[in-house]
């Protein structure tokens, strides 16, 4: 006849007094903790949430174009949502330049006769060598940074007009909807050998909306720039009187 074991096993956890004592022997390892399924927490799915004005605010243009009917039942958030919409793409146009790239003859129709109708270009022509060209360019390229929706290019300028006397260099040529705003040819409008980036401003905005800083508007260009020279020499001033008293302190 065979010879059968039963093995009893009781509920998971529990233990029998035998076990207990052997436990506390130490012939046998010490009971297992019974197993207990994590809580349950259902996924949050973030297109449910609510939305705020923080949450709009970390959404790229892309995503707030997408959001245009889920916030139609929350006036505010949807206020609000075209608002930072509007602020983004100033941005973007008035981050569309920022510096003074250099052109060759063949790109001259690309990048100035055919650029946009609502973009000043300012052509700057030069040759290396000459004090003054240095001069001038260095106030453009401050210019640039400051005034990032206006174009500015640079060119050799015999690459612009074929035997471009050298006597008439540095010279800036704008350009505005294909055509020839304004014409610059020396520094003397600038003041002379003494211009500075402000006094450059002043002159290239003195009849047009030349310089545009993308945040102002082309109407109000000429009052931003004077605002900004104002604001420069208060700064300058201020400079070089910190400069003294350190001298004197010395």
């Amino acid at each position: 006849m065979a010879d059968y074991h039963f093995v009893y096993k009781d509920v998971e956890g529990a233990s029998t007094q035998w076990d207990d004592i052997q436990r506390r022997l130490g012939n046998l390892p010490p009971k297992p903790e019974p197993f207990k399924p994590a809580p349950f927490a259902p996924k949050v799915d973030a297109d449910e949430q609510p939305k705020s004005k923080e949450w709009l605010d970390e959404r790229e243009p892309e995503e707030l174009e997408e959001l245009e009917d889920d916030l139609d039942d929350d006036r505010f958030l949807e206020q609000y949502r075209k608002m930072r919409l509007a602020e983004l793409r100033e941005a973007a146009k008035a981050a569309r330049f920022g510096s003074m790239v250099p052109i060759t003859g063949s790109d001259f129709v690309r990048e100035v006769s055919q650029a946009p109708s609502d973009i000043w270009v300012v052509v700057f022509l030069y040759k290396d060598g000459i004090p003054e060209c240095g001069l001038l360019q260095n106030c453009l390229e401050e210019l640039t940074t400051r005034y990032p929706a206006t174009k500015f290019v640079k060119m050799i300028s015999t690459d612009c007009i074929p035997n471009y006397p050298d006597r008439n260099v540095p010279t800036i040529l704008v350009y505005n909807n294909s055509a020839v705003k304004g014409t610059y040819v020396g520094l003397q409008k600038f003041g002379g050998k003494r211009c500075t980036p402000e006094s450059v401003a002043l002159a290239l905005c003195q009849s047009d909306p030349v310089l545009n800083d993308g945040h102002g508007g082309s109407n109000s260009s000429r009052d931003n720039v004077i605002e900004g020279v104002r604001r420069k020499f208060i700064e300058k001033v201020v400079a070089q009187h910190e400069e003294r008293e350190e001298e004197d302190s010395d």
